[in-house]
Formats: structure tokens, sequence, C-alpha cells
């Protein structure tokens, strides 16, 4: 225990001088943890582990400035101490509880919260230490930031450290005013942040994510295979290279009596005008070090007859601007015209071609598969898994929580083939999106925004040769990715369940959901364009199973294909008693109200407006504005509505077989038996559905 008290203390500090911050939690090897008496700062880097998005500079707590006085200094520690760890001994003995540990970012939330109090007291005329303050004073302290204009998200801040503090009064040693300042109100209601089913982050626009998301994939899947085969070359030839000039002369020349031996040049550029060589690259093709190249330039005789010797090379036209290379690969170009992708691939454009295929994996990872930026850091090398018999992203989930959970996400192949490209450009041992200087992987941290805004500028720059799609230079940040993809996922069938999934947030059902029907809600931007596309998509659906079906082909089973059997079968008779063709076909389809909704399960044929016979509906609460039936309590086996193609069969196969292997393995729960068995009478249904139309 500290000794000296300080005028104001009522009692000694709960907390010794010398007792660790960081109490409870898995601590790094070799971590050297701050003590409560550290009236300077708390360091948790190389204690905790620290999240790959937050610089070394976000993980330590800093009390400068206003928190040096004495009062608020010692009084800023101990609210801390009893934020961060709420099952110290201590604080459980003194009775205060503000339910979970905080997170380590947030104290450095929490002491700026403090210190920009202390401020406002002073600048305002109050007393220096709030052993003089009211809950008024508090009160007015939230008034007066709200007349400042401040935003409601950072007034909530403020409102919880405040109402936190009054949590904790008993436990500090320095007096505090005394009671909830605002009680029976919460945070949000306090700073007037209200939630609702509107969600304030907006959608990346359709001019922007088409663009941006074909040139990602091209440089991933068209580009990738020229970058990582210059790189592979570029190591080879640095790990090959001699330190000593020895024997230059005779390589040289041995090098130039090949006539297929062509002299490395730059990119024509403004720094590089017309044909010029390049000496350090020429250096490193020779079998030396990049050093070396100032034998070239060295006011001697011999370097100038070495200069004479390759210049009359480039003079025959033997030069090359590929060396790392060769052919690239050729792209059809805006005005029509076809040629390599890249004007040609040297030392320096290797290093910005490495970090764009970095950057690109991080936009198809940000705009494909619903995670946040932070998690998306969090990936390391390895992380592509099989998560259910399906390719997931194996990472760290952030948000939210105090012990880094792993999660998995569902993705697609362009994403495995993305962060596979990602993992070959990485210079970090472990995170595959890392810094893409070496000299900074250790404390690197990638901002999100800089990397978004530096695709889009080298993508746009190399137009002229790649052929890309200009992307506007519009607002994007990572966050309307996840809120974009949301939106598009929530337009397909039986989507609204892996939204929920993906998005992580917890509720009975998907659809109940404010904040995940909040991020799927439709965007003004985007309404015209997906109704088209759907419209488009959905007609070729119908189109082709009508094509099937007068082909004599089996569509589907179920009492839903019986009806579009027969809408079909009213279309062909009209058609022949028009004398028509296939043009009479498409327009009698167009016009025909068939109702087909395609789902991975079964299609179901119900009609939104009027759904009559949707099991899904039976003693079903329907959420407010919802029209039609509620895809998850969809049951194939059973609805009059649905439609069993086969295309779903061998779905219900892999399914029946999984379900028997779980009722006949004797390790397995009475309870999850009895859902295997409940699956399997489904899955049974469906094949009876599909053995009777038979």
């Amino acid at each position: 225990m500290s000794q000296l008290l300080l005028p104001q203390q009522r009692w000694p500090s709960i907390f010794g001088d010398g007792e660790p911050v960081v109490q409870g939690r898995a601590l790094l090897p070799g971590a050297r943890v701050s003590r409560f008496g550290d009236t300077h700062m708390w360091d948790f880097n190389g204690v905790l582990k620290r999240p790959a998005n937050l610089a070394p500079s976000e993980w330590k707590v800093l009390f400068g400035n206003e928190l040096e006085d004495p009062y608020w200094n010692l009084l800023a520690r101990e609210f801390l101490m009893i934020t961060f760890n709420q099952q110290c001994l201590s604080v459980l003995k003194a009775g205060v509880s503000l339910g979970a540990s905080a997170n380590p970012r947030t104290l450095p939330q929490l002491a700026s919260r403090l210190r920009t109090l202390v401020s406002w007291a002073r600048r305002t005329g109050r007393p220096p230490h709030a052993d003089a303050w009211t809950v008024d004073d508090l009160r007015q302290r939230i008034t007066d930031m709200v007349s400042d204009g401040s935003a409601a998200d950072t007034v909530r801040g403020h409102v919880s450290a405040l109402k936190n503090l009054a949590l904790v009064e008993p436990a500090l040693s320095l007096p505090w005013p005394v009671g909830d300042p605002w009680p029976g109100q919460s945070a949000r209601e306090v700073a007037k942040l209200r939630g609702g089913k509107r969600v304030s982050t907006p959608t990346v626009p359709p001019s922007t994510w088409f663009p941006l998301i074909r040139a990602a994939w091209a440089y991933i899947h068209t580009f990738a295979p020229d970058v990582l085969r210059a790189d592979q070359q570029l190591r080879g030839l640095r790990d090959a290279a001699r330190v000593s000039r020895q024997g230059f002369d005779q390589r040289l020349a041995e090098w130039l009596a090949d006539a297929q031996n062509l002299v490395p040049t730059h990119t024509p550029s403004s720094q590089w005008p017309g044909i010029q060589v390049n000496w350090k690259l020429l250096a490193l093709v020779l079998g030396y070090k990049p050093v070396h190249s100032k034998a070239f330039n060295e006011r001697s005789e011999l370097c100038r007859r070495r200069r004479a010797m390759v210049l009359g090379a480039v003079a025959k036209g033997r030069t090359t601007t590929n060396t790392l290379t060769g052919e690239l690969v050729q792209v059809v170009r805006e005005d029509g015209s076809t040629g390599p992708w890249h004007p040609g691939i040297d030392p320096e454009a290797l290093f910005v071609l490495k970090a764009a295929l970095r950057n690109a994996a991080f936009v198809l990872v940000v705009g494909l598969s619903m995670m946040r930026d932070s998690e998306i850091y969090e990936i390391m090398r390895g992380a592509v898994v099989e998560h259910y018999s399906t390719p997931a992203i194996s990472s760290t989930k952030i948000k939210g929580t105090a012990n880094r959970p792993g999660k998995h996400w569902w993705v697609a192949d362009p994403i495995v083939e993305a962060l596979a490209i990602a993992e070959a450009v990485s210079l970090h041992d472990e995170r595959v999106f890392a810094p893409a200087h070496a000299s900074r992987q250790d404390d690197g941290v990638v901002d999100s925004v800089l990397l978004l805004a530096a695709f889009v500028k080298c993508s746009n720059a190399g137009r002229a040769w790649s052929g890309l799609d200009e992307i506007p230079t519009t607002y994007i940040r990572p966050h309307m990715f996840r809120r974009t993809m949301a939106m598009l996922t929530d337009q397909f069938p039986g989507s609204e369940i892996a939204t929920g999934i993906q998005l992580k947030h917890v509720a009975a059902r998907a659809l109940a959901n404010t904040t995940t029907r909040g991020y799927a809600a439709s965007d003004a931007d985007w309404v015209k364009y997906l109704t088209d596309a759907l419209d488009n998509v959905k007609f070729r659906k119908i189109k082709n199973l009508y094509q099937h079906h007068t082909a004599g082909e089996e569509i589907g089973f179920g009492p839903g294909a019986e009806r579009v059997k027969d809408a079909f079968d009213q279309i062909t008779a009209t058609v022949k008693a028009r004398n028509g063709d296939a043009r009479t076909a498409d327009a009698l389809l167009r016009t025909t109200r068939i109702h087909i909704r395609f789902g991975m399960l079964n299609n179901c044929t119900a009609d939104h407006t009027n759904p009559v016979g949707a099991v899904c509906l039976e003693n079903a609460i329907v959420p407010e504005g919802h029209v039609g039936p509620l895809d998850e309590r969809c049951r194939p086996d059973r609805c009059a509505n649905s439609m069993i193609g086969p295309e779903h069969l061998p779905i219900y196969d892999s399914h029946q077989r999984k379900q028997l292997q779980l009722i006949n393995n004797p390790s397995t729960p009475p309870c999850r038996r009895d859902l295997a068995e409940r699956e399997l009478d489904i899955t049974r249904n469906v094949h009876k559905m599909a053995g009777q139309a038979q």
C-alpha cells in the first residue's frame, strides 16, 4: 500500500504500488507488466497480444498533460485498474462491479475522457478537483458537449465513463460526486442515440463496387502469376549474386557474346525517357551484387569500355523491360488493341506490384467475406480451412470481446485464391496482411483506408496497359463493404440466415434482428440495378426450366413443381395454338405469373403477395413490414409450395448419410441423436416426394 496520502484521499488506495495492472490474463513470454504505481505510462506491448490493426502507441496508456496532477493521476489509475481487472481480489472485496473487464484498447479512451473532463473544468472556471463537484457539474459537462456539436457516439462514450465512475465511487480513495447523474437512463438514451432498423453505414456505390472488385480479381487471378514469377526470379538472382567484382569483365564479355541475352532497360517514363539501361539489374543478371553497377559508372577508361559494349548491344535492339518475367499475360485494352498488361516489371515496379497484390487480396476479402478489417488483419498463414465441409477462413474476432475467440467465415473460391496470393507476397512470419516494408514487420500497422486508396490509384494508373475499367475515386471505407455485401446477400432466397451468421449478430431469428435487417436493407443506388439484374437472372432460370420441361426432362418434384409444370403446359399449348415460335414462348413466359424463388434446398412457388398454404407462416410472428414466406422456417418436405429440383437431391442424399452416421455412432449424445432422427425424417420425406413423382 502507498504510505503517503494525498490531502484529498479518504483512505489508502485498495491497490498497492507494486500491484500488476494485468491480472487473470494470459501473458506473452517474457512479459514485463506495468505496476499500479507507474504514474507516467502503462504499456501492454509485449505483455498482452496486440490486435494486428492497432499500432504499438494504441496499446499503452499515457498519464500525461492534465492527468499529471497527483489527484487526477491517482483517480485515473484507480478507475482504469478497477475497469480492467473486475476479478481482482481487491475489486471484489470493495463490492463494485461493472460486469465484464474492459479491453486494453478501451483504457486509453477512458484516460482521454478524463483528460478532456479536466480541461473542461479549467475552461469553465470550476474547482480543479472533483472533490468540490456535484452531479450537476457532470450533467453540465454533457450538456456542453452537446451544445458544442459533439457526435452522439462521442457523447455516449463520455456519459458511459461518468456513469461507471459513479458505480466504482465506493472503491475510489479520492472523493467523487456520489450518485448516478442520469438514474434510470442508459448512456444511449442520454446521448439521444436511438437504435433502429436503419444503419448509418452507407453502401459502396455500384459504379465503384463493380470496377473495384473486377480489378482486384484481375490482379489476383490474371496478373499475379507474372508478379510472383518476377519475385522468384529476383530472389534467385540476389541469392546467387557475388560480393566480389572478380571476373566482372570476362563475365560481361561472355554474356554479351550470346545474342539471346537481352539488356535490361527501365520502363520509359518521365524519370527514364527513351531507352535507359537498368545498370543495377544488369549487374544482378551478370551474377554480381547491385552495388557493382558502379563498374559502369566510374570515370575510367575501363568503365567507358564496359558501357560502350553494353550500349552497342542496345543499339542492335537487344533490350527488354521484362528481364524478370519474360512474356507477360496479354489483355484486350480499352481501344481494342491486345498487348501485355504491364509495360515491364523491374525490381522497382515489382515492389509496387507486390503491394498491389496484397491490396487486391484485401479488397476481395473485405468485399466478399463480411469480415471486419480488424478480423482480416488477424488472418494468419494457413488460415483457409474446411469448416463443416466448406472452405472457411479461421481468424480472431476482435470487436466486443476481451478473450479474442476464434471464428470461422465461410468463403468462396476467389477469396481462397486471394489469400494464397497475399500469403505469397507477405513478408511477415505469421500474418497475411502486413506492411510492405521489411523494416516495419514487428510494429508496422496497415491502414485500411490508405490500402484501399492505394489499390484504386494503382489500378487506375495502369489502365492504359491493363485494360481495366476506371474505378471512381469515391469515399470508400472497409465497413461499407460489409454493409454492401449484407445488402446483396439479402436479395437472394435463404440468404437472411447466412447474413445473420456472418455478421455475428446474436438473435433468436435472423429476421427478428433489427441490426442485421438494417445492414441488409436496400440502398437507393442499388435498387434499380438489383431489380433489373435479379429479374433477368430469374427469367433465365425459368426459361431454362421451361426448355427442360418441353424436352421431356424432369424439372422438379412436389406440389409446387406440379403447378409450375401445369403453367408450362398451358404456355406450350398456347404457343401451338398461335403457331408461334421460341420468341412467342419467351413473351408468354415473361407475362405469365409464375412464382418461383430459387433456393439451395428447394424452390418456393408461393405468391409473395398471397402465400396460401405456406407452412413457414403457420403460428409464426411475422416481422413488421415483411412480405412473403419466412425463409428460415421453410419446411421443404411439408409445404404445398415446395418444389424439389433434381439439383437439390444430392444435398439431401449427403445430409441423409451424415445423419445416419450420427445416429449409428454410439458416442453421439442422446439430444444430438434425437435431432439427427428428426433431420433424417425430413430427408426421407423429400426422397419419398421425389419417388412418388417418378
